[in-house]
């Protein structure tokens, strides 16, 4: 479906009423998505990278890093690859605050946006279509990483419902970043932009956290900074639901790796509510305002 074709559909809706809204929601989802088959390669941060991190460092770093209590081992290096994937998880839902925003990038140099705020739809409608279609492609990564992580030895040992919980908190961080990436890229010019302050917010959150090594070993000021650093939190809540932690892990100092979930959760509805307000409020007011 084109973006003129959806603009047109849309623009003989009444606004007002929830029925009305959702249908406008589903219409502009399929708009966000039925570009996937003439452009897969839109798939590759959410697929490809994921699986390049987990051969880059379950089995070249990996050989190299001890997770705190073993020995260099072979047993070793497989308890790292499983320690590994909780980090790969929140690392791939992070980074899509950076796809979405090249998205919406893309959207507004062509014109959709201004075509669709011309219309007399809710506004929340646009933005809240293309969250949902980001976190159908986000979902799509969070299956390969975990079949993935299947074959390199990853596995759920907390059992069911602690394994649900892990994905729903999973698909809650990327909701999250994908509001916030929303934001992002209404207030910028073009893709490259988006990509770099991305890049340049995104990139010490995840390699200054837990999610590649763990922390005891840190200087004091990263320490402290990686425990109560978000991402610190959101990976120590994947790995304790998916039953990941390493045998005799100490417990940690800072509040938010005693508790990750509650942490994470909060975070959540932070990122969340703060992003989509944000991203409304500009577009309502537009790119020039």
């Amino acid at each position: 479906m084109t973006s003129v074709a959806v603009a047109d559909s849309l623009s003989t809706r009444r606004t007002g009423s929830l029925a009305k809204t959702m249908d406008e929601v589903r219409a502009l989802v399929w708009r966000n998505l039925s570009h996937i088959p003439r452009m897969p390669e839109r798939l590759a941060d959410v697929t490809v990278m994921p699986v390049m991190f987990v051969i880059l460092f379950g089995y070249v770093f990996g050989s190299a890093i001890v997770i705190p209590g073993m020995e260099m081992s072979p047993e070793s290096s497989a308890a790292y690859r499983e320690f590994l994937i909780g980090g790969i998880f929140v690392q791939s839902v992070v980074f899509m605050c950076i796809t979405t925003a090249v998205g919406v990038v893309n959207d507004m140099k062509e014109g959709v946006i201004d075509r669709f705020r011309s219309l007399p739809i809710s506004r929340v409608s646009v933005l809240l279509g293309r969250a949902i279609a980001s976190l159908v492609e986000g979902s799509l990564g969070i299956f390969v990483m975990a079949i993935c992580g299947l074959i390199v030895g990853w596995g759920a040992h907390n059992g069911f419902g602690n394994a649900v919980a892990a994905f729903a908190l999973l698909a809650g961080i990327a909701f999250a970043m994908i509001c916030i990436g929303i934001f992002v890229g209404q207030l910028v010019k073009n893709p490259m932009s988006a990509q770099a302050i991305g890049f340049t917010l995104i990139f010490p959150l995840t390699f200054a956290s837990n999610a590649f090594v763990p922390t005891d070993n840190m200087p004091g000021p990263l320490k402290v900074f990686s425990e109560w650093n978000p991402v610190s939190a959101m990976v120590q809540a994947v790995r304790e639901l998916f039953g990941n932690l390493p045998p005799g892990t100490p417990v940690p100092d800072a509040w938010p790796l005693q508790n990750p979930v509650l942490a994470t959760v909060i975070w959540i509805v932070v990122f969340a509510v703060i992003g989509m307000t944000l991203a409304v409020r500009k577009y309502a007011r537009g790119r020039d305002q």
